[in-house]
């Protein structure tokens, strides 16, 4: 059965006692000072507590024993997986953990002989107001080891990214690396002996595909939020994308939530800026094809006939709505779930097998990407076979 008592203490030392499960929280006076003991009894009765103010002092300390799972949660949330889809509306759980994660920072900073001062300034707000558990601090000070890593995260962007997953930069390299060949043997595999006939097309697919996909992996990439709060003159919508995450399906750190709603918002927002990175690249894609179809008539008179233009307006705005809507979902879903949801918690400790499974995973998520536009350009009507334009004309 679990006992209950109360007392002052003037002061207590700055630990705390794994075994017994004590822990302390510091609150600015007169609010009470609050420490709480779970006990290790079978029985769960209710929680007791008492106050007791010393007439001497503006403060007062507040002893809470319970039995059972009567705790405040505590420990609850894991660094990078506490968030859930919760709403957040507990406040004093919130406050809670963001007194954890600074406690966490600030002790990775000690551990690494470092201050705050010695951070970026939207890294030290962030561990300031409670955002950043220990472990992203400590991940920035291992990147900061390496000039590439430093030189990357003078941007927000990168930085952001990188401090959620590590592996980030390797992933753009296979795409975009991978991109070239992976295309161009859908393009093949789609055309067969139209192929060469209709290389200025597959020309243009992969002109614009190699141009997205580092799009496609930097905007559905997990990210560390370090962007400051809006304004308070900030409309509704904009203070809701802002609050929304980059990753539709990634793990909230802890102390953060994301509700249905945000994440949801989270696949709209990417898919809108999707959709301009599409058609601006369809335009160069194709207005470059374009120009080398001019050049190979003026200079072979017979393919006058055989290559037509290839419809800017047409297939830029469909490439964009097929960026926005499969590409969309297709990397949101490989980056938030399959990799850090599946991949990382098994293999965090192995990042060499981590990174080839990523290397497969990936380079099938762009092939697939590339039979599928083909597929849907020609089931619009944007891109015919050669046939077809033979019947036609």
């Amino acid at each position: 059965m679990a006992i209950s008592a109360c007392f002052f203490i003037p002061s207590l030392p700055n630990n705390t006692n794994p075994k017994l499960g004590l822990s302390r929280q510091f609150l600015p006076s007169p609010s009470p000072l609050r420490l709480s003991l779970s006990s290790f009894s079978s029985f769960t009765p209710s929680p007791l507590s008492l106050r007791l103010f010393h007439p001497n002092t503006l403060s007062s300390s507040f002893i809470l024993f319970s039995g059972g799972d009567g705790g405040d949660g505590v420990n609850s949330n894991p660094p990078f997986g506490g968030g859930g889809d919760g709403g957040g509306d507990n406040n004093e759980g919130g406050e809670n953990a963001g007194d954890r994660n600074r406690e966490e920072a600030l002790m990775a900073l000690a551990e690494a002989k470092s201050s705050l001062d010695s951070l970026p300034a939207d890294l030290a707000a962030a561990i300031q107001a409670g955002r950043i558990p220990g472990a992203v601090v400590s991940r920035f000070l291992e990147l900061e080891k390496s000039g590439i890593f430093r030189w990357l995260m003078q941007f927000g962007g990168f930085k952001e990214r990188l401090l959620a997953d590590d592996l980030f930069l390797a992933k753009v390299g296979i795409e975009c690396g991978v991109g070239i060949f992976t295309k161009t043997a859908a393009e093949y595999d789609r055309r067969r002996e139209n192929f060469f006939k209709e290389l200025e097309i597959v020309f243009a697919d992969v002109v614009m595909a190699i141009i997205a996909d580092f799009m496609l992996v930097y905007l559905p990439a997990p990210t560390v939020s370090l962007r400051p709060p809006l304004s308070v003159s900030a409309g509704p919508i904009a203070k809701f994308f802002h609050n929304c995450p980059d990753n539709a399906f990634q793990v909230a750190l802890a102390g953060s939530s994301f509700t249905l709603l945000q994440r949801l918002g989270a696949i709209a927002r990417n898919g809108a800026k999707l959709f301009a990175v599409g058609t601006t690249s369809s335009v160069v894609g194709t207005a470059v094809t374009n120009a080398l179809i001019n050049a190979r008539k003026a200079v072979d008179k017979s393919a006058s006939s055989e290559v037509e233009n290839v419809p800017i307006l047409s297939t830029s705005v469909a490439y964009g709505v097929y960026m926005a809507v499969s590409s969309n979902l297709r990397y949101q879903v490989l980056a938030g779930v399959i990799e850090q949801r599946i991949l990382e918690p098994l293999l965090h400790q192995h990042k060499l097998m981590l990174s080839a499974i990523c290397f497969a995973v990936r380079t099938g998520n762009t092939y697939l990407g590339s039979l599928l536009w083909v597929d849907y350009a020609r089931l619009i009507g944007i891109q015919k076979a050669q046939e077809e334009h033979k019947a036609l004309a």
